[in-house]
């Protein structure tokens, strides 16, 4: 079975790789096609990968090609993971926000929004190629921001395309370790879109556990979300946030925690992913070496602006282990193998959420098996959670509606839509000052 990686020059993809190097089941993976149009961080990337490999007998045979038509042809899977700009490109969308007062994040307000802008027209190419030349193929959506660019690559590829996504998944684990359950037989009751959602349950036989650790100021304490947001928030709540909701219950101090950071994320990844493609260059240079203290870098300074803000203190050990790999491999075998399983993924709500229309992409348990990724049904969110959610949406409808149309007027639409952007004036200088950074947004009259 033949799996192509668009992004595959990516920093994350030996993680993928590595997933695929524990899987000797019948029906696996055993061609991976890297594309990428960066030769050089392809060339890189494929030497990490061939060290992962040495030793393991079956492991599937890698390949690549700067060709993108060539890397979709044949494909049974297509994982998408570009970047549209590069860490250049984010560091940017960073920059700009943080000097407008708003939060500078790659998924989350107008950083997210000039990130969709210059990335849903290269989707839906790639979409549109895809149904072209692969038609059937299942196309597994990482790039961010993931809930939109799976909606825009929907409209060509229907519930072909899937989006997934880490967060929702390392919630539901840090939430059943400190109950004590098993996250494989707990059941994760998430809801929202993707890097704005909630827990509402967590049932273990039947039983929902979520109570007894909201109930509990110690449990609360002892987990990263409990630090981030505060114990006493959460039983406001009645729930338990994706970490990426810090930016809207926070928004203040977040922004200021980012101002006072020496750098922007974006541009510390830049700076030391750099690092990373130069040294693994060097033929005297374990490249996979290289990779994995990267990666221990990379993993524990996540969110660290955030947790300084909140007092949250450091990531703990459990959490630096990655896992949108694995969701990715779980998925897939769903699929290829009618192994039922029930997953956190990002896909068209059809009547999951009553507030939103059929083809709107939601972030929710599914029913996945080879007929692709079913939404579970799911109790309506409550009043703050909904104007949220429905908020947002509508700023990402009209991010799909600029980067179609390519007007102007549209894109500042979306930017002074947005909960965390303030003023209509400061989203025009906003759409300014990005497309006066970004070239891929020359298209915006």
């Amino acid at each position: 079975m033949r799996l192509t990686i668009l992004g595959g020059g990516g920093f994350r993809v030996p993680l993928v790789y590595g997933a695929l190097l524990g899987d000797h089941a019948e029906g696996r993976v055993t061609e991976v096609v890297l594309h990428d149009p960066d030769d050089r961080r392809l060339r890189a990337v494929s030497r990490v990968l061939a060290e992962q490999a040495e030793g393991v007998a079956d492991a599937p045979a890698v390949s690549a090609t700067t060709d993108l038509d060539e890397a979709l042809r044949g494909a049974r899977f297509v994982f998408s993971a570009i970047r549209v700009g590069g860490l250049q490109g984010r560091a940017e969308d960073e920059r700009i926000a943080l000097a407008a007062g708003v939060p500078g994040q790659e998924t989350v307000g107008a950083g997210g929004i000039a990130y969709g802008l210059r990335t849903v027209p290269v989707a839906v190419d790639i979409a549109r190629r895809v149904a072209r030349l692969a038609p059937d193929a299942w196309v597994i959506n990482f790039t961010n921001p993931a809930g939109l660019v799976t909606e825009a690559m929907a409209r060509h590829l229907g519930d072909r395309v899937i989006g997934i996504c880490d967060s929702p998944v390392g919630l539901g684990r840090r939430i059943a370790r400190v109950l004590g359950a098993d996250p494989k037989r707990a059941f994760v009751d998430y809801v929202g879109l993707n890097h704005l959602g909630w827990v509402r349950a967590l049932r273990v036989a039947g039983r929902d556990e979520l109570p007894r650790l909201l109930g509990d100021p110690a449990l609360l304490g002892s987990f990263e979300e409990g630090r981030l947001f505060g114990a006493d928030w959460l039983r406001s709540l009645g729930a338990i946030p994706n970490e990426y909701l810090h930016y809207y219950y926070f928004n203040r101090e977040t922004v200021r925690a980012y101002q006072r950071a020496e750098r922007t994320r974006g541009a510390f990844l830049r700076d030391q992913q750099a690092r990373f493609y130069a040294e693994a260059a060097d033929p005297g240079v374990s490249a996979l070496r290289a990779w994995e203290r990267t990666r221990a870098e990379r993993e524990a300074t996540y969110m660290a602006e955030n947790r300084e803000s909140a007092g949250a203190g450091e990531r703990e050990e459990d959490d630096l282990s990655g896992g949108y790999e694995k969701v990715a491999l779980a998925l897939m075998r769903a699929i290829a193998r009618d192994e039922r399983a029930t997953l956190i993924l990002n896909v068209r709500n059809r009547s999951t959420l009553h507030v939103l229309d059929a083809d709107a992409v939601v972030e929710v348990p599914c029913l996945v098996d080879a007929g692709g990724a079913h939404p579970l049904a799911a109790d309506p969110l409550p009043g703050h959670a909904t104007g949220l959610v429905c908020a947002v949406k509508d700023v990402e409808r009209q991010v799909l509606s600029a980067a179609e149309s390519g007007s102007r007027a549209t894109a500042v639409k979306a930017f002074a839509l947005h909960p965390l952007v303030d003023s209509v004036n400061l989203a025009r200088r906003l759409v300014d000052e990005y497309a006066a950074a970004h070239p891929g947004l020359g298209y915006l009259k």
